[in-house]
């Protein structure tokens, strides 16, 4: 259903074709164990994890006397208090099956996810989490896996095919025909169940795309693009209704049955999406209090002395009782060593199973054997050296983000046509204010006026990349978490397509207002001019986006640069001359990277030789101004106007260099 949007008959379609395909797998279950079982016996991995334990300090009371306090004062004064997040968690993942981890808000679901995903630094978390028996590295197991956060991260304006195809295009080696990811594509689709979506734009909360159960879907395909081994989702079903969830867990279950380990989040699932689970962990504060199968709660629960009503459902009756628990000092203790009681009693038949066999058999060899998408020459690469962390060279994903943004662009003429207008309308508005000025007094104080007037607009013009730049900023995060592109790369192209919209924006406002204002030079003034312009447009972008990549809330963002540039105006040389700045505050001007395009334009226009600005009155006409007059006069000689421009540029340059290193260390999606 190309360009259209995708209605409930059309989610009742594909619910329908799920259960088809239910019944028709289980009139062919001969046809298809065969191949389940080769899969299985190549490699069936299992992900184990024992001990898992994890806290933070909480600021409690902070008193000014504990300031003093030496760290090894047994006397001093407690200024935080743990708060324990995991305690002592232990299970095991297998291929083939869903684990999914239960709890209500706080319980710490989240948490074990980033615990088992790497999300945790190794400092904080104790604990051990293996593969087959092997640990894993945080190189690897970003190879290996794949994590679905809770929020849908997708650009509005591409399709579902497109998303994919990007997705597939990063995460899939150069080497690998493009027909052959456009297939890899066709079969995600075809898995998800979004082939009749395929051509369908997201959409946002502006522009009506596909459903809340599609985007969910699509948010599971970008990230399993590259067939990893683990799939690991925080929370996949919230914000749906309870058939598009019923959906989405029947999709991973599919999903888990090709041969992955699933692990996933949820908050109170409906009784059918439990019956999809192959094992559960249910977490009450940070703690286990039932670990196993879906078809054991009931016994469990009896067995622990509340047996559970006819007709009531099991699951939304253990939450019940144990959050009823959780109210009770020490509650939930009795529950939680029954737990530990009951799993010690079934530990050998558990770690015995034929999943535990396989322990000891390496987790990189399997990544080459079962890699149905890589073609020979990257399997060859892949056996003679160490597993890449990219997938592609870095000149690749420039040329891929590229293409991706401008499809995405292309379909939202406004913003950039907005953008043109509002740089075309102030261009007018100076030209109109300002037009002809004359060689007087009054039109060399209103020429320089006007230069910091352009250069101060500019950069309170730039603010606008804050919202843009954090917005896409999360998209960023969560594909870089898992090496779909590198930080310079990001950097790269974002700078590439800053500087192709910068130019045409400068060389509009140039041409508007050099002629129609009266500037002098000609063209190699009007040159420079444009040149002055473009390196202030480049400057104040390139630090926009460096306050953008260190905060993460737009009113914060705007606190930020709206001072800054309150403070580079300040100490710009126009409104006081750098011989009046006080010593202490003499290195904001020097700093202030709107000095020197203000400067570099009062150089273009007055710094000629043998150039008179105001002329005496007839017949003797001397010269009672010139232009080297003016510039000693706003204290402008301490440069050339060429070295204003390059150091302008420089400034440019030297804030992505800091939005790289902000990006690289302050976007690692890991807790402490």
């Amino acid at each position: 259903m190309a360009g259209g949007n995708i209605t409930d008959d059309d989610e009742l379609a594909f619910h329908v074709g799920i259960e088809l395909r239910e019944i028709s797998m289980s009139d062919n279950d001969d046809l298809e164990e065969p191949s389940k079982t080769m899969k299985t016996s190549i490699t069936p991995f299992v992900l184990a994890f024992s001990n898992l334990s994890y806290s933070l300090n909480t600021c409690t009371e902070m008193t000014f006397s504990s300031i003093f306090y030496r760290k090894d004062t047994k006397k001093m004064p407690k200024s935080s208090k743990e708060k324990i997040l995991l305690n002592d968690i232990s299970g095991e993942a297998r291929e083939g099956e869903i684990l999914a981890i239960l709890g209500p808000s706080g319980s710490g679901k989240s948490t074990l996810i980033d615990a088992l995903a790497n999300r945790i630094s190794n400092e904080s978390l104790k604990g051990c989490v293996t593969m087959n028996g092997e640990f894993l590295e945080s190189g690897l197991l970003k190879v290996i896996s794949a994590y679905v956060m809770q929020d849908d991260l997708l650009f509005p304006m591409l399709t579902v095919e497109e998303t994919l195809m990007f997705s597939a295009e990063f995460r899939l080696p150069r080497s690998i025909s493009k027909s052959k990811k456009m297939a890899r594509v066709q079969d995600v689709m075809d898995e998800l169940g979004l082939l009749r979506a395929a051509n369908t734009l997201i959409g946002d909360e502006g522009l009506r795309g596909i459903s809340g159960g599609e985007r969910r879907r699509v948010s599971i395909g970008v990230d399993i693009i590259h067939d990893p081994i683990v799939l690991f989702l925080d929370e996949p079903t919230s914000g749906l209704d309870s058939s598009c969830a019923f959906m989405v867990v029947k999709v991973l279950q599919r999903i888990a049955r090709s041969g992955r380990i699933v692990i996933m989040s949820i908050h109170q699932p409906s009784s059918r999406v439990v019956g999809l689970f192959d094992q559960m962990i249910f977490l009450s504060q940070g703690e286990t209090v039932y670990y196993g199968s879906p078809n054991h709660l009931s016994l469990f629960l009896s067995d622990f002395g509340h047996p559970v009503p006819e007709n009531e459902d099991i699951t939304e009756f253990m939450l019940d009782l144990y959050r009823g628990l959780e109210g009770i000092p020490g509650g939930t203790k009795s529950i939680v060593e029954f737990n530990k009681l009951r799993q010690k009693l079934a530990e050998n038949q558990q770690f015995n199973s034929d999943y535990s066999n396989m322990l000891g058999v390496s987790i990189k060899q399997p990544i080459i054997v079962r890699g149905k998408l890589i073609d020979s020459n990257f399997m060859h690469t892949a056996q003679t050296s160490s597993i890449s962390k990219f997938a592609n060279p870095f000149w690749v994903e420039i040329i891929i983000l590229v293409k991706r943004s401008l499809t995405n662009s292309k379909r939202m003429p406004k913003v950039f046509l907005l953008q043109l207008g509002a740089v075309a309308f102030v261009g007018c508005i100076f030209a109109s204010v300002y037009w002809q000025l004359d060689k007087s007094q009054v039109g060399i104080k209103e020429r320089i006026g006007l230069f910091a007037m352009i250069v101060t607009t500019i950069w309170f013009g730039s603010i606008e990349v804050l919202a843009v730049f954090l917005q896409e900023r999360y998209i960023f995060m969560r594909e870089t978490a898992y090496n779909s592109y590198r930080h310079s790369s990001y950097v790269l192209y974002h700078s590439i397509l800053v500087i192709a919209s910068l130019f045409i924006y400068s060389i509009l406002l140039a041409s508007l207002t050099f002629s129609p204002i009266g500037l002098g030079g000609g063209f190699p003034g009007f040159f420079f001019y444009f040149l002055a312009i473009f390196a202030s447009f480049w400057t104040a972008n390139s630090f926009v986006s460096l306050v953008s990549g260190l905060v993460s809330l737009v009113v914060v963002g705007y606190i930020v640069v709206l001072t800054t540039v309150a403070a580079f105006l300040q100490f710009s040389g126009f409104f006081i001359p750098r011989d009046r700045i006080a010593s202490f505050w003499i290195w904001l001007h020097y700093i202030s990277a709107m000095k020197y395009p203000y400067q570099a334009i009062l150089l273009n226009e007055f710094d000629i030789p043998n150039m008179c600005v105001v002329e005496g009155i007839a017949p003797d006409k001397s010269c009672l101004v010139t232009g080297s007059d003016i510039v000693r006069k706003h204290d402008a000689a301490d440069l050339s106007k060429w070295s204003c421009l390059w150091i302008t540029l420089a400034m440019g340059v030297f804030y992505r260099i800091l939005l790289y290193i902000a990006l690289l260390f302050g976007c690692k999606n890991k807790r402490k």
